[in-house]
């Protein structure tokens, strides 16, 4: 049996425009005006590399752990009542059609913001599995994350589909021996990507996962 593992922001929420306001708004607490050369630095990466690229390898560790939580706060705090909006469409009917399949989550994102949105948006039955940034020592894109949702699934990686937005995500799936599906939330085209779809409305996607379980 095939598992279905997917990214959080860009795969179940379409949260990057939300994720490039915040930063704007936050990083001008500090005087440091965001270029779109820092917006794209930031996509798919653990807040510790993005807070450090930002500001620099000078700021102590308690303070690159500090500045990425005040962050994610504020995120929250301007994502409030917006979730149900912010999910990419075709999500919820996607997720219920195919709820008998082992489902898992693996995400970069910090653990209060991967249980805000699954809470919120009342999508945590599906998953069997939940790993986010601060369960590994690696972030994406090395594998780790998503062979510990593998083990968690008791998957092999090779029968493991991954829903992935970004480069890192998507060369995290591939070192771990997965299939990828890129979404179209951030970047046109994914390397390595087997289907690239733009939500989970896509037709292709329907048939293409069809052709992976002849039996059903």
């Amino acid at each position: 049996m095939i598992a279905l593992i997917f990214d959080m922001d860009g795969v179940i929420v379409d949260s990057n425009p939300m994720h490039r306001e915040s930063w704007v708004a936050f990083n001008r607490r500090y005087g440091l005006e965001t270029t779109e050369e820092m917006h794209q630095f930031m996509y798919g990466k653990r807040n510790d590399q993005i807070v450090r690229g930002f500001y620099g390898d000078g700021i102590t560790a308690e303070e690159v752990g500090a500045r990425g939580r005040a962050k994610e706060r504020l995120y929250r705090e301007m994502m409030a009542g917006r979730t149900e909006e912010m999910l990419v469409p075709g999500l919820r009917a996607f997720l219920e059609r195919h709820r008998d399949l082992p489902m898992g989550v693996g995400s970069n994102a910090e653990p209060e913001n991967v249980a805000y949105v699954l809470d919120e948006a009342g999508l945590r039955r599906y998953f069997r599995a939940v790993v986010d940034g601060h369960q590994v020592h690696n972030p994406k894109p090395h594998p780790e994350v998503y062979l510990r949702v593998a083990e968690l699934l008791e998957t092999e990686p090779a029968n493991c589909i991954v829903f992935e937005d970004s480069h890192s995500g998507a060369a995290a799936a591939v070192a771990a021996g997965m299939r990828v599906i890129g979404l179209c939330t951030t970047y046109v085209n994914l390397p390595g990507a087997v289907l690239t779809i733009d939500n989970f409305l896509s037709g292709d996607l329907e048939s293409w996962l069809q052709a992976q379980m002849p039996s059903v």
